[in-house]
Protein backbone atom coordinates (compact mmCIF):
# COMPACT_ATOMS: atom_id res chain seq x y z
CA UNK A 1 0.00 0.00 0.00
CA UNK A 2 1.96 3.08 -1.19
CA UNK A 3 1.78 5.81 1.37
CA UNK A 4 -1.29 8.24 0.67
CA UNK A 5 -3.28 5.23 0.39
CA UNK A 6 -1.95 4.43 4.25
CA UNK A 7 -3.12 7.55 5.23
CA UNK A 8 -6.59 7.37 4.16
CA UNK A 9 -6.78 4.05 5.46
CA UNK A 10 -5.22 5.87 9.04
CA UNK A 11 -7.66 9.16 8.83
CA UNK A 12 -10.68 6.46 7.99
CA UNK A 13 -9.73 4.33 10.88
CA UNK A 14 -9.48 7.48 13.21
CA UNK A 15 -12.86 8.90 11.60
CA UNK A 16 -14.50 5.15 13.16
CA UNK A 17 -12.68 5.67 17.04
CA UNK A 18 -13.70 9.31 17.44
CA UNK A 19 -17.30 8.39 18.07
CA UNK A 20 -16.30 6.51 21.30
CA UNK A 21 -13.86 9.13 22.47
CA UNK A 22 -16.37 12.32 22.02
CA UNK A 23 -19.28 9.61 24.04
CA UNK A 24 -16.95 10.42 26.76
CA UNK A 25 -16.19 13.59 26.17
CA UNK A 26 -12.72 13.71 24.37
CA UNK A 27 -11.43 13.67 20.81
CA UNK A 28 -9.03 12.87 18.49
CA UNK A 29 -7.70 14.50 15.50
CA UNK A 30 -5.29 13.20 12.83
CA UNK A 31 -2.21 15.62 12.64
CA UNK A 32 0.49 13.94 10.57
CA UNK A 33 1.86 10.56 8.86
CA UNK A 34 5.42 10.52 8.84
CA UNK A 35 8.24 7.59 8.30
CA UNK A 36 5.59 5.21 9.61
CA UNK A 37 4.58 7.14 12.22
CA UNK A 38 0.90 8.44 12.70
CA UNK A 39 0.52 11.28 15.01
CA UNK A 40 -2.78 12.26 16.43
CA UNK A 41 -4.26 14.98 18.99
CA UNK A 42 -6.24 13.16 21.90
CA UNK A 43 -8.56 16.70 23.31
CA UNK A 44 -10.87 17.05 25.72
CA UNK A 45 -11.32 14.80 28.34
CA UNK A 46 -8.93 12.45 26.78
CA UNK A 47 -5.90 15.04 27.09
CA UNK A 48 -6.21 15.00 31.07
CA UNK A 49 -6.91 11.42 31.57
CA UNK A 50 -5.40 8.76 33.49
CA UNK A 51 -6.32 6.33 31.17
CA UNK A 52 -4.29 8.06 28.13
CA UNK A 53 -1.71 6.02 27.54
CA UNK A 54 -3.69 2.65 27.95
CA UNK A 55 -6.17 4.43 25.17
CA UNK A 56 -3.17 5.57 22.91
CA UNK A 57 -1.11 2.13 22.92
CA UNK A 58 -4.03 -0.60 23.20
CA UNK A 59 -6.83 1.10 22.04
CA UNK A 60 -5.75 3.83 18.74
CA UNK A 61 -1.96 2.27 17.90
CA UNK A 62 -3.58 -1.06 18.03
CA UNK A 63 -6.48 -0.67 15.61
CA UNK A 64 -4.24 1.75 13.23
CA UNK A 65 -1.84 -0.99 13.52
CA UNK A 66 -3.98 -4.05 12.80
CA UNK A 67 -4.94 -2.65 9.56
CA UNK A 68 -2.06 -0.37 8.29
CA UNK A 69 0.51 -3.11 9.77
CA UNK A 70 3.35 -0.54 8.04
CA UNK A 71 2.67 1.35 11.04
CA UNK A 72 5.13 1.60 13.79
CA UNK A 73 3.84 3.47 16.09
CA UNK A 74 1.19 6.44 17.09
CA UNK A 75 2.35 9.42 19.05
CA UNK A 76 -0.01 12.41 21.18
CA UNK A 77 1.30 15.61 20.19
CA UNK A 78 0.38 18.48 22.46
CA UNK A 79 0.62 22.10 22.06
Amino acid sequence: MDKKRQENKIIEIIDSIRPFLIGEGGDLEFVKYENNIVYIRLTGACANCSMIDLTLKDGIESTIMEEVPEVKEVVNVTD
